[in-house]
């Protein structure tokens, strides 16, 4: 079982919420990669520097270690696309190291959660709010020409992550890896709520579309480039961002909850945190 080997690693030590390391000898055994839906912005206290990054000490690895006993580097970052997995990322608080700097010989366990900012997911979120409630504003941009840029982005994915996984794999060859997707973001069926959420019905079902290539993408990736998908959708529909508060667990526009907009809170964190032991547990 992962829980008896990784807590075997760690000698008994659990240290979470440290930013970075230079050097092979101040790896942990758990690694933990990504953009801001790992780091789970605002929703509990800050944990490690910089505190540009958003980084909260409920965020998913955060809980994963603590599930499992383990030993973790969390250096995940708001904002955070492939690139600044190989190169310094500057936030609006300080520098975050390259996060391939934390992965080690010693590492046994990585997550790693990219992609939607590869695709833009900031630009995304503004550019499809509608000030009515008609028409696919949305889709008509990204379609301009007969090409869906998106889906194209999306495609062009597919070699990032593989190089990423390389890395993983080349840094910290006796270590598992989980390629972690997104959650249930939208509703799985309907309009949407416009407008709570101003995105139109026919942009609503769009998006769900762009959101479902994007975790498909994710797991072939993870297929091809021996690493484990952590499905984080499933187990999240009908907690999107249309549901009232105590329900839902990725927040709207205007948090009702701390969270970053359209990011999980504190709910939704812990739902990613279950996906991911569930998914080790599944496939020891």
């Amino acid at each position: 079982m992962w829980r008896s080997l990784l807590a075997g690693l760690t000698a008994g030590a659990l240290l979470v919420g440290t930013a970075g390391v230079a050097s092979a000898q101040e790896t942990s055994p758990y690694v933990a990669l990504g953009d801001s839906y790992t780091s789970s912005p605002l929703t509990g206290l800050t944990a490690g520097a910089p505190i540009g990054c958003l980084r909260s000490s409920n965020n998913y690895p955060h809980l994963v270690a603590r599930e499992l006993g383990a030993q973790l580097t969390d250096v995940s970052c708001a904002g955070a696309t492939a690139r600044e997995f190989g190169s310094a990322q500057s936030t609006s608080a300080g520098v975050n190291p390259p996060q391939y700097a934390a992965l080690g010989r010693s590492t046994r366990l990585v997550t790693v959660g990219i992609g939607g900012n590869d695709i833009g997911f900031s630009e995304i979120v503004r550019t499809c709010l509608s000030a009515l409630p008609i028409g696919t504003p949305c889709r008509d941009r990204y379609t301009t020409g007969g090409t869906d840029q998106l889906r194209q982005r999306i495609a062009a994915l597919g070699p990032t992550l593989a190089t990423v996984l390389a890395e993983v794999h080349r840094r910290s060859p006796d270590a598992r890896v989980a390629l972690v997707g997104y959650p249930s973001v939208l509703p799985a069926t309907g309009p949407g709520c416009y407008p709570a959420v101003p995105i139109t019905p026919g942009d609503a079902a769009y998006l769900r579309g762009i959101l479902a290539d994007l975790n498909t993408r994710i797991q072939r990736s993870a297929r091809a480039g021996d690493a484990t998908y952590v499905d984080t959708y499933t187990s999240t529909v009908g907690h999107d961002f249309c549901r009232v508060p105590g329900k839902k667990w990725i927040e709207g526009i205007i948090p009702t909850n701390p969270a970053y907009p359209v990011h999980p809170n504190a709910q939704g964190s812990a739902a990613l945190s279950r996906a991911v032991l569930a998914t080790l547990s599944d496939s020891d």
